[in-house]
């Protein structure tokens, strides 16, 4: 019985081509579960392989995306049976591997993870990979230890930025939320922001290798200059879980904010995460990402949508978290 799903083809002269199909069930790749997906959504990395594949790609035809929930309907691995409720986010799924974009995906059990208890499909991919993601950040900085001052989030406004202000205002912490978007400061005020930052304010680089003390910790989505000056804003001893790149990957700054302020950089990878982190991560977003505040953040979107939508994730144009009903 053939489905839905979005393939992206690439043409003899290079030029890539994404449009909804029907395909079968032996077209999908060989692995251990089947799974009937009902929800995936947009990540940056998802606009990549949408559109030009960034290298991320290497054959075509391809399914994009890089995260899905559904449900089981055959498994050959006794860890998962017909009707469980699973998650996928990483291990390079929508990429090197077809991924959430089709209405059915087959993939390694050792990619899932149970859907944990407190949330619905729709609810998890709500928080997808940024959303994993973001809490990760949280996680480390926790382990780190949060100074007094307020937290930054950089790119705020994104899928990361959102559900990462949301999480640490509900925890408690003052949240000072960089944006370049003046229309989003309302936006990220009700996830809990109690300070506006213009992108402006952060985005060159200065001679000064230190500045004052200004954050206790960061959530950090852009990279390049802006994450060089943030470094140097740091309080003693505080740390900035990086994320992204957003804003590029070099990183134009001096190892003074390490050696006199004791400042950490908390590399997070959410691809290639262990599996007991990943339950303790989506165990902890259960318990405290607030779901009224996560529906603010959810902009719902079909299958035909996508080809757009990567477009406009790549130009920054996307706000909060997209939420992909394969069966719309």
């Amino acid at each position: 019985m053939s489905f839905n799903a979005l393939i992206v083809n690439k043409d003899d002269e290079g030029k890539t081509h994404a449009e909804v199909t029907q395909i079968t069930e032996d077209q999908l790749p060989e692995a251990e579960v089947t799974v009937a997906v009902e929800y995936s959504t947009v990540n940056y990395k998802d606009g990549l392989c949408i559109g030009p594949g960034g290298g991320l790609v290497r054959n075509y035809p391809h399914v994009p995306g890089i995260d899905f929930a559904g449900t089981v309907e055959t498994s050959s691995d006794d860890r998962y049976k017909p009707g469980d409720k699973v998650v996928l986010t990483g291990w390079r799924v929508g990429e090197a591997h077809w991924g959430g974009y089709s209405q059915k995906a087959r993939v390694k059990a050792d990619w899932l993870v149970p859907l944990p208890d407190g949330l619905d499909t729709r609810q998890a991919m709500a928080v997808g990979t940024a959303g994993f993601t973001a809490m990760l950040a949280v996680m480390a900085l926790e382990d780190h230890g949060i100074k007094k001052g307020p937290v930054l989030v950089t790119g705020a406004a994104g899928g990361v930025g959102s559900v990462a202000t949301a999480i640490l205002a509900n925890l408690g912490y003052q949240v000072a939320a960089v944006t370049g978007r003046p229309e989003t400061e309302d936006y990220l005020k009700d996830l809990g922001a109690t300070q506006i930052v213009a992108r402006e304010a952060l985005n060159e680089t200065v001679k000064r290798p230190l500045e004052g003390e200004m954050w206790g910790g960061c959530v950090d989505a852009v990279g390049g200059a802006m994450l060089a000056r943030v470094l140097g804003q740091m309080e003693y001893g505080a740390s900035v879980a990086a994320v992204g790149l957003a804003g590029g990957a070099a990183l134009p700054a001096t190892v003074i904010p390490f050696l006199l302020r004791g400042v950490n950089v908390l590399g997070i990878d959410s691809v290639l995460q262990p599996y007991d982190n990943r339950l303790r991560a989506w165990e902890r977003v259960a318990k405290d990402l607030p779901m009224e505040k996560l529906e603010a953040m959810v902009q719902p979107a079909s299958l035909s949508d996508l080809p757009k939508l990567g477009a406009d994730i790549l130009k920054g144009q996307v706000k909060g978290r997209v939420v992909v009903d394969v069966n719309a």
